[in-house]
């Protein structure tokens, strides 16, 4: 490792990359910052609010993003083996599902953020360190993906990169419902 690569480690806590994997890497980080950024100052019990008309609270984004982070992680990793084949799943594995939208009693916000930064840590080293970015698996059955389709690493990451930031946005919203803290202006 060059001392700009090491220095690079250093400052961001990511492991070093360059070119498009850098810029992956940013990205994700910025969207990232974004949602656990809208937690600041919040004890378990406000991060368990529903502050709108949905079922989403603060703490259940978090824990959302987590498992689908870690989720896509393993499909690098694994392909499609990795995750469920949804068009297969029962009541209850969508009562599950549905849990991972909750930050439920016995589960802490510190707890979450704490799962968060161990996925966000993998995925980082993974996006360095993959062999190459356009190596690509099927899809696992789903009704939301089309039939047949495949995606490459790169494509696993952006779609990160957007879970992301969609639900630093809902995550925004939610925040701004129970206090009016803002994350930008």
């Amino acid at each position: 490792m060059s001392g700009d690569e090491s220095t690079t480690r250093e400052q961001s806590g990511r492991p070093a990359a360059g070119g498009e994997r850098a810029d992956l890497l940013e990205a994700l980080a910025k969207q990232r910052h974004f949602l656990r950024f809208t937690t600041r100052d919040l004890d378990d019990e406000q991060a368990r609010s529903r502050t709108t008309a949905g079922e989403l609270c603060l703490g259940g984004l978090i824990k959302h993003v987590t498992e689908v982070e870690r989720g896509w992680g393993d499909f690098v990793l694994d392909g499609p083996s990795a995750l469920p084949d949804f068009t297969q799943m029962t009541e209850d594995d969508w009562a599950r599902r549905e849990n991972g939208f909750r930050l439920l009693p016995e589960e802490t916000l510190a707890g979450v953020l704490a799962d968060y930064a161990d996925v966000a840590r993998r995925t980082d080293e993974l996006v360095a360190t993959v062999p190459d970015l356009d190596a690509s698996w099927p899809l696992p059955k789903a009704p939301w993906f089309e039939a047949d389709a495949r995606w490459s690493v790169r494509r696993v990451v952006l779609h990160i990169v957007a879970e992301t930031a969609q639900h630093a946005g809902h995550a925004d919203i939610i925040r701004e419902s129970l206090d009016g803290a803002k994350s930008m202006g």
